[in-house]
């Protein structure tokens, strides 16, 4: 709730037509999520539980990634098909673990934003923890080695916003019930 946020990017907000980019429209797209979330609730709150990471977090990746959900092929496959499952496990990088809605997939993806949490630390140890997860959360979408700076870990993410933008979707579904 503490890691600060510039929010979805325009390029980002434009998915759902929203004429304003910011906090606001990571706001507006979490909520917009809010009820396909919580289909997946029990799956998110054991993934979460089993590797000691906060739902919210889990839940403003799966927003983002996949739109809970919706925007995801019938064979759980997204991003061209390259990804897969509700947190987008990269075929190129990882080998996917259980059903594209699974808990188990559910804790594949959090085990991978934790390791990328973790090397972000290595690399940077001078980072607060609140730093390093942030970091983590860009690295989850461009890979640990794209986060270079804290003011320039963005660059080169999904909507040059990865972070910020999940960071603030998770404040919102924090406060929210995740």
């Amino acid at each position: 709730m503490i890691v600060d946020t510039t929010g979805a990017s325009a390029e980002t907000s434009s998915q759902d037509g929203l004429g304003y980019s910011g906090v606001a429209a990571s706001h507006q797209m979490a909520s917009t999520d809010h009820s396909r979330l919580n289909y997946y609730r029990q799956q998110i709150f054991e993934a979460a539980n089993a590797k000691n990471m906060d739902p919210a977090i889990i839940a403003a990746i799966i927003s983002r990634e996949t739109r809970a959900g919706a925007a995801l092929a019938a064979d759980g496959t997204g991003d061209h098909g390259n990804g897969f499952g509700l947190m987008q496990v990269d075929y190129r990088y990882h080998t996917p673990v259980g059903g594209p809605y699974s808990t188990e997939h559910i804790k594949q993806g959090t085990q991978i934003l934790i390791d990328t949490i973790n090397c972000v630390q290595q690399r940077h140890p001078s980072w607060t923890a609140e730093m390093a997860l942030k970091g983590g959360i860009s690295g989850y979408n461009a890979g640990c080695g794209n986060v270079q700076s804290y003011a320039g870990m963005d660059v080169d993410t999904t909507g040059d916003d990865y972070a910020n933008d999940v960071v603030a979707r998770a404040q919102w579904l924090k406060a929210h019930g995740f």
